[in-house]
């Protein structure tokens, strides 16, 4: 089995290399061991980082999150791994770190989460970047937790984000909605998009794929049935963002997208939380799991404020596309 435990210094410099990581093996009790939130014999706190795919948005949370740590000067060890966007290695993943028992796990995406959940009730478990802990059933509440996860929402301003594609395009009859059915995040935040669509009096229609194999083949489907394209912060269109807006770019399609990381490679705009800052939320609540006894149970989801959200638009995309980015106020222009 191949790990990466990475100390407080050497964070940055191995994250790249953890992003190529997969675990050969599995063990087979995956109850957990240990005790939740307790250090290590020698006050070093042992923390497994679950990530569940690379690109620049779980990668800035990740960095985020042992910012935290180092500013709040805490010891600890941070056994970074990376499951490639499959399910069966965060599975493989979870387990070996409940097997571990290691003090606390950072759980970076919905199902790498959904795969600590189901590796340990024990361990305490701090997710982030996951848009409703509730609705994909990793918490009995948003208020009120309830077991032995919690964490930061990246829950995105959709609404806004639609408000943005009616600005920027503003002759759109008919929107593409593009996301992948295997991220149960991204099937709310498309939801809410139709309410606002609708609200526009925007057509719109779904075009979904299951595994990054098929998402090339959606994309070039759009090309001539969409004016704009709309992709929440779904992880699988992310890490693909510069092969989807090249293809969009090809045909003069906007892309309006969740996060201002997938602005950065390549998509046209976004309205956007940022993700370093979020990550930074979850490693706080981590320190205070590890260092003042906080229960997971009774501490709520935590969110970024509106106020904290970015105008982003990329220049190179919108002169593809023919957008005319001066009717934004005061962009942050890549």
């Amino acid at each position: 089995m191949e790990r990466t435990t990475v100390s407080r210094r050497g964070f940055i410099a191995s994250l790249a290399a953890a992003g190529s990581l997969s675990l050969a093996a599995c063990a087979n009790d995956t109850s957990g061991g240990g005790s939740a939130g307790s250090a290590s014999s020698s006050d070093t706190y042992r923390i497994g980082v679950l990530q569940l795919t690379q690109h620049a948005a779980l990668d800035a949370s990740n960095e985020g999150f042992i910012a935290a740590l180092d500013d709040a000067g805490i010891s600890y060890e941070a056994d970074q791994q990376n499951a490639n966007n499959e399910q069966s290695t965060c599975t493989t993943i979870a387990s070996t770190f409940a097997n571990d028992g290691v003090d606390l796990i950072l759980a970076i995406g919905t199902p790498a989460a959904q795969a600590c959940l189901n590796a340990t009730t024990e361990i305490p478990i701090v997710g982030t970047a996951i848009t409703d802990f509730a609705e994909s059933g990793l918490v009995e509440s948003n208020d009120a937790p309830g077991g032995n996860l919690t964490g930061s929402s990246d829950m995105t301003p959709v609404a806004d984000q639609i408000a943005l594609l009616t600005q920027l395009v503003p002759d759109a009859a008919q929107v593409g909605l593009l996301y992948c059915t295997a991220e149960s995040n991204s099937e709310i935040q498309i939801q809410m998009a139709e309410e606002a669509l609708d609200d526009a009096g925007l057509g719109h229609e779904r075009y979904s794929f299951s595994s990054t194999n098929e998402l090339q083949t959606v994309v070039e489907t759009m090309v001539g049935q969409v004016d704009a394209v709309y992709a929440p912060t779904d992880n699988t269109v992310a890490a693909a963002m510069a092969q989807v807006a090249s293809t969009a770019d090809a045909a003069g399609i906007p892309t309006i997208v969740g996060c201002d990381t997938m602005v950065e490679d390549g998509g046209t705009a976004s309205y956007s939380i940022n993700y370093r800052d979020l990550g930074y939320r979850a490693g706080e609540m981590a320190v205070q799991i590890l260092t003042e006894g906080a229960d997971p149970a009774t501490m709520p989801i935590e969110y970024l404020e509106a106020e904290d959200c970015t105008l982003i638009a990329n220049q190179a995309s919108a002169d593809a596309c023919g957008v005319d980015l001066s009717v934004l106020d005061a962009p942050e222009i890549v």
